[in-house]
């Protein structure tokens, strides 16, 4: 068969008719599909040939031309005739090529490293020297594989993922390690520990460490922001006051100004969770006054204040 036969495709084929007639048949025929079938792997090295010699327009000008034959080498006017004979490789045996296989490539072969990760996701080994394979000059020898990955999950408290304080994982093993939260830290990120996962030909696996961050008891985060409802007596929102608020980093002092009502929104800077940029949040409290039940002084004092007015009258109420 000629090399478009050997496709099966016509000689007037497009490149790309030419590359998904080879996609086709090389899914059909890799070797790593048919272990067991050695005339899979012979039919793969000639579909491999006739696809290096038609990818390549000046090959396969002239092999349309009749100037080169199947495997690449110019015809011979005597002894391999005008018919397309071909011409034994030194070391070869009767035309065979390197390991058995028919013809075999030129040392300019076609790199189709671009088509075997399309079509067996990278799972060969690049070309050694001369773009020879593990079938004697065409595809690609298989690499080492690494042992797989681990997966682990921890659990990081609120003011440590917000402080991005060092964490210590215990792996498989028994081994433990000190992590770095990285900056912008979430729950549910995803943290790679090269070469901590399990041994393998290539070398070991990788550790993959997913966050998650525990909920905390009265802070609650809203992006970068940490929000905080403050509990505030009556007397210190009316008469304002210093109070100590409880951050992440530990508590600080705030001051509540005079006349604050509930829902006031007071603001400490740089309390929050870092971002990606290396800026950090600001921890945002929130004031809820609280009246104490049954205080007779407190109720007394209500009956008889007079002021106040309307705080609904912009309600229209």
């Amino acid at each position: 068969m000629d090399l478009y036969q050997q496709l099966g495709i016509s000689r007037d084929a497009s490149e790309a008719e030419i590359k998904k007639a080879y996609r086709s048949l090389a899914k059909q025929l890799h070797p790593d599909r048919n272990k067991d079938n050695p005339k899979a792997a012979e039919r793969f090295a000639a579909v491999t040939r006739a696809y290096d010699l038609l990818s390549d327009k000046e090959k396969r000008a002239r092999y349309d031309r009749g100037e080169i034959d199947e495997d690449g080498n110019p015809r011979m006017p005597f002894g391999g005739g005008f018919g397309g004979g071909r011409r034994p490789r030194p070391g070869s045996a009767g035309g065979a090529g390197h390991e058995g296989f028919p013809g075999g490539f030129e040392g300019d072969a076609a790199d189709l490293s671009d088509l075997f990760e399309g079509l067996f996701g990278g799972a060969g080994a690049r070309r050694g020297p001369g773009g020879a394979g593990p079938f004697g000059g065409f595809g690609r020898a298989r690499s080492p594989q690494k042992g797989a990955d681990i997966a682990y999950r921890l659990k990081v408290g609120f003011t440590d993922a917000a402080t991005l304080k060092p964490q210590r994982v215990t792996l498989s093993g028994g081994r433990t390690v000190d992590l770095k939260l990285p900056k912008g830290v979430e729950d549910g990120t995803k943290i790679r520990l090269a070469g901590q996962g399990q041994e393998g030909p290539g070398g070991r696996g990788d550790a993959i460490v997913t966050i998650a961050i525990a909920p905390h008891a009265y802070f609650v985060r809203d992006g970068v922001n940490i929000r905080l409802t403050l509990p505030v007596t009556l007397k210190e929102a009316v008469l304002g006051a210093k109070v100590k608020v409880p951050t992440p980093d530990g508590p600080v002092m705030l001051t509540i100004p005079k006349g604050s009502s509930s829902g006031k929104l007071l603001r400490i800077k740089g309390r929050g969770f870092t971002g990606k940029d290396g800026n950090r949040g600001d921890q945002l409290v929130q004031l809820a006054i609280d009246l104490p039940a049954g205080d007779e002084s407190l109720q007394q004092f209500a009956e008889g204040w007079q002021g106040g007015g309307n705080p609904r009258a912009s309600m229209g109420v």
